[in-house]
């Protein structure tokens, strides 16, 4: 199940800047979907927040930013200007190496990184309809992060295309390929409660 449509209007990034704040929607292609309440679940949040720490740790005086939702990625297709950007999305967790992208409202192209933490609301919808859009932008490296099954999916760009993916359990330790230096430790996580 993907995300419910706002409409069945086509919508750019001038229309996305007159929602009232406080809606989390995002912008695919001209469609926009609406993340409705409820907010996302406990262990999402800990996960979400515990690769954020992480990642900010490891990346301590180096030229590199990490962010995370809600925060604006604009993907342009081409050289569009801001008002006619169709693709606004909210990634859980971004890497940026280029802070030449970022500005006040966000960033404008491809984070090098970013992460997905899934949820029975989101999980379709970040597997098939923005894992395409991450592809056409050139994200280097896509994390879909199961907190439930505690399953790691992988996806990494390699001559334009994301191949096969690499599935892993979340235990131990998984290097971040985009990232040098930059390692998750699994073990850190808190365990779900029985």
């Amino acid at each position: 199940m993907t995300l419910p449509r706002r409409d069945v209007l086509y919508h750019t990034y001038a229309d996305y800047l007159t929602w009232p704040e406080g809606l989390r929607d995002e912008l695919i292609n001209g469609a926009a979907y609406v993340k409705e309440p409820p907010a996302p679940s406990r262990s999402h949040q800990q996960v979400v927040g515990e690769l954020y720490f992480q990642i900010r740790l490891a990346l301590e005086g180096k030229p590199w930013e990490a962010y995370l939702a809600p925060f604006d990625v604009r993907l342009p297709k081409a050289g569009e200007v801001d008002a006619k950007i169709d693709t606004v999305v909210q990634p859980d967790v971004l890497v940026v190496s280029d802070l030449g992208k970022l500005d006040q409202r966000g960033m404008r192209g491809a984070p090098d990184w970013l992460a997905e933490v899934l949820s029975a609301a989101t999980a379709s919808h970040d597997q098939t309809i923005k894992l395409p859009v991450y592809e056409r932008a050139g994200v280097l490296e896509v994390w879909f992060v199961h907190p439930t099954d505690r399953v790691l999916t992988i996806y990494r760009l390699e001559e334009g295309r994301y191949g096969r993916p690499t599935v892993l359990a979340m235990k131990g330790r998984t290097p971040i390929g985009a990232i040098p230096g930059v390692i998750i430790d699994w073990d850190r996580l808190p365990r779900e409660r029985e």
